[in-house]
């Protein structure tokens, strides 16, 4: 799915039932580079993940749900840097990691 200056990514690969990428087009390195400017666009990325997880398989809030999350820099696990989320969902896959 692309989105106007978003793309996501599915990992059928993983740990989780759910787990895909959002990805902005625009390079940021990390959430740390984050500027006024990119509000819109973070928006964007965020405002997808619920409807996306539930397309991709994950069950409806409050008894479903999904996890959204973003490592920033070397201590909080980067390795790739340019800015994404993760989504993950279904039964708890986090417990599992």
């Amino acid at each position: 799915i692309s989105v106007t200056g978003v793309q996501t990514c599915a990992l059928p690969i993983s740990w989780a039932p759910v787990h895909f990428l959002i990805i902005p087009k625009l390079h940021i390195p990390s959430l740390a580079q984050l500027e006024p400017a990119h509000e819109a666009l973070i928006g964007r990325m965020v405002g997808l993940a619920p409807k996306l997880a539930l397309q991709e398989g994950a069950n409806p809030y409050p008894e479903g749900g999904f996890r959204l999350v973003t490592n920033t820099g070397k201590e909080g696990g980067q390795e790739v840097h340019h800015l994404h989320w993760h989504v993950m969902g279904g039964p708890r896959p986090w417990l599992r990691g």
